[in-house]
Formats: structure tokens, C-alpha cells, sequence
């Protein structure tokens, strides 16, 4: 099979979405989870009409015929039950939020009048029905609160609570295990020879995925044919989505697409004209189970999870995509290779308020210092060689 595009990649990867389907959860640990239902509300809200200030409630036929001086017969706060007056010439003294009796109207604030020996005096103008909110105005029982597929927010926890939904239906997560390999590679705790790496690719795929909440398991194999066919087999038949990490390209000790042929996990692709990640392989098990198996640079396993992974577990979760927008080039770049390149940029904002994207450069592929101080992927498109300051692209955002 041919290198295919980026487009390409991305169809064939947003076409193996998967529903993992849902789970209920309490309300107070569903931050940052998808919402798999619509939440409504279970009684008219405001339930019942309120002041919207502190002052006096009357009956607004008295001040139509010129009574404005006015006996408190009661005070009210909010939680009391309404209390009514008996004659229209008689007012309440009532508190922001109380629960305004239909006996009365129009509520006028402390500030706009006058009391003395029990009796409110007004001396302005007033019309009816101010400084009321009226019981539905916000939303009727049973109208949408909230819509379902969003990650859910502190106001989302807010609103569930307000509404008694102290149990929440949330979209499953998929089961993912992290896989890195190569003998060269070795633990962060460890002190490295001279010819070996400590490994990041697990920690750094794993602190991304915590974002969706989920919890992903990591192995890493050394360059050991057998030992990595048992555990991918083990591994196809445990978890949703294997993320690997090297193995992939065409080096004698880069045993991964021939063991996963093996296992009858079928190759949707190997190699997308880009740079960096070329080597990229995506495969399906007949279990629907799918394996992401990036190039080991800490660069393209970075890039490929935003621009390939992200975006498929933000549709088979059905949220919309955050990750990805435009922004205005801020200088010129040449590419001198035939590949679709990938560039870390910074992003800014300018005096129009429209997203900048000042490039940074870096020594390729391996060279991941720069991520730490950029914050996105701007895209280049590959039917061109020379990118100009003040050209809108499409960028991919890291960092959040």
C-alpha cells in the first residue's frame, strides 16, 4: 500500500468510531465527563414569582387610585411560605428570592421609600409588575437545560444539582493501554548509558488522555519478537485501543506491523505523506479492537495523538472537537520536502483579535524541548512549498 494523505489518514481513522455506551455516575464526580442525556428541569424555574430586590410588596389597583401610603402588616424572607395581604391599602415588607403571594404585584425597592410607625410611604413613580421574576421565566418543567454531548463543566454540576440530578447518565470511556518499545528505551527513574533514552511517550500520552478522565494502563516491551506477539494478543483481547509508541518503521528490530498481521489485526494504512509521523501504522482487530501505532520521536507521537486520536475519541464520544481552529501565520516558512509538514507555532492573539501563530524552529522529529513553550500543530498544506507571513492554516492545539 501506497503512503496515503493526511486527509485520507483522517477518514479512515473517523470512520472507526465506536460507541462504548453509558454509565451512571453520582453528579458531584462527573467533571470533565461527557453528558449522554439531556437535562431538564423538574419544575418550572423560577418555581414561583420572586422580588428581585428588598423593599415592599403591594397590590398595584392601590396605586392606581392614589394610595401611597402603605401599612407593613408582615415581613417575608426567602424559604417562608407567601403570606398574603387582606385588603389592597396593606403591603409586605419581603426579601430578595421569597415566594410572592398572588395577592400582591409589583415590588418597590427599600431605597424608593419612606417608613415611619409601621407604614411604607412612596413618593416616585412605579409601574406594574416591576422588580418581579415571574414564576417559568427562565424555563417551563421539562424544557432543556442542559443539552447531552459536552464535557461537563462546574456550572453543568450546578445545574444538575439545582434540579435533584444527583445521578447522571455519562458516556462510557474506552479501555486503553499505553504501549511504548525498545530495548534503548528505559525507565525516568533509571540513569541512562550513553546510547540510551529514558522513556516519556507512556507519561506523556497518559497525562493527555486524563483530560477525557480516562485512567490508561502502560506496558513497554524491548525488542523481542515473541514477547511482543504474546502481549499485543493479550492486550487485543483486554482493551478497546492500544496506543503504541515505536516499532513501526522500516528498522530490522521494528517488529510491530508484521506481529499485529500475525494476530489477524488488519493494516488500515502505514505511512501518511507528512512529516513528522510517517511511519504511522493503523490496524483493526475482527473484534472491532483498534491499534494507533505512532513513530517513536516524543514529536510525532505528540502530533499523531492530536491530529489523529483526539479527534476519533471526540467523535466516538460525540463531543465536538476543542483542539482544532485556524490561525494567521506570522512568518515565512520553506519546506523543502514533499510531505505534509506539521510546524509548532505559538499561539498569540492580535490587536484585530484574530489567532496568530508565530512558528518555532526546531531539529525535527526528535527535538522535543520546543513543546513545552508552543501550544499547537499548524498544518501546511502539501501542494505547496512556501508559506507566507499573514496566510490563515489550520492549527491543532496542545497544552490546554
Amino acid at each position: 500500500m501506497e503512503m496515503i494523505t493526511v486527509q485520507q489518514a483522517e477518514d479512515i481513522i473517523l470512520s472507526q468510531t465506536n460507541n462504548f455506551g453509558i454509565e451512571y455516575i453520582a453528579y458531584n464526580q462527573a467533571l470533565g465527563r461527557v453528558l449522554a442525556e439531556d437535562l431538564t428541569a423538574d419544575r418550572d424555574l423560577p418555581p414561583f414569582n420572586r422580588p428581585t430586590v428588598d423593599g415592599i410588596a403591594i397590590r398595584y389597583t392601590a396605586y392606581e387610585k392614589g394610595i401611597r401610603s402603605f401599612p407593613i402588616i408582615a415581613i417575608q424572607s426567602a424559604g417562608e411560605s407567601s403570606v398574603p395581604i387582606d385588603s389592597e391599602t396593606e403591603c409586605i415588607e419581603i426579601m430578595t428570592g421569597a415566594a410572592l403571594d398572588n395577592s400582591v404585584d409589583t415590588v418597590i425597592r427599600y431605597e424608593d421609600i419612606s417608613t415611619h410607625n409601621g407604614v411604607a410611604s412612596l413618593s416616585i413613580e412605579i409601574k406594574k409588575g416591576q422588580n418581579i421574576h415571574l414564576k417559568g421565566r427562565d424555563k417551563k418543567e421539562g424544557e432543556i437545560l442542559v443539552k447531552a454531548h459536552q464535557m461537563i463543566t462546574p456550572a453543568i454540576i450546578g445545574i444538575a444539582s439545582s434540579i435533584g440530578k444527583t445521578t447522571i447518565a455519562v458516556k462510557k470511556l474506552p479501555k486503553i493501554i499505553i504501549i511504548s518499545t525498545g530495548d534503548e528505551m528505559i525507565s525516568p527513574e533509571s540513569i541512562p548509558s550513553p546510547y540510551q533514552l529514558r522513556r516519556s511517550n507512556g507519561i506523556t500520552i497518559q497525562s493527555v488522555l486524563k483530560k477525557y478522565h480516562i485512567k490508561a494502563d502502560t506496558l513497554h516491551l524491548n525488542d523481542d519478537y515473541e514477547e511482543i506477539k504474546k502481549e499485543l494478543s493479550r492486550c487485543i483481547n483486554k482493551y478497546d485501543v492500544l496506543l503504541m509508541s515505536g516499532g513501526v518503521s522500516m528498522g530490522k528490530f521494528d517488529y510491530l506491523p508484521q506481529a499485529c498481521e500475525e494476530l489477524g489485526i488488519k493494516k488500515l494504512f502505514h505511512k501518511i505523506k507528512q512529516r513528522p509521523g510517517k511511519p504511522f501504522w493503523f490496524g483493526k482487530s475482527n473484534t472491532q479492537k483498534l491499534v494507533f501505532a505512532f513513530p517513536g520521536n516524543p514529536v510525532s507521537v505528540f502530533m499523531c495523538l492530536h491530529r489523529y486520536f483526539i479527534p476519533w475519541l471526540e467523535k466516538s464520544l460525540e463531543i465536538s472537537g476543542c483542539f482544532s481552529g485556524f490561525a494567521v501565520l506570522q512568518n515565512d516558512i520553506e519546506v523543502p520536502f514533499s510531505l505534509q509538514y506539521f510546524v509548532q507555532v505559538k499561539l498569540g492573539t492580535n490587536q484585530l483579535g484574530q489567532v496568530t501563530a508565530e512558528a518555532v524552529n526546531t531539529n525535527g522529529s526528535g527535538d522535543f524541548s520546543h513543546l513545552a513553550d508552543t501550544n499547537a500543530f499548524m498544518e501546511l498544506p502539501l501542494e505547496q512549498n512556501s508559506f507566507k507571513k499573514g496566510e490563515v492554516y489550520r492549527v491543532w492545539k496542545y497544552n490546554d
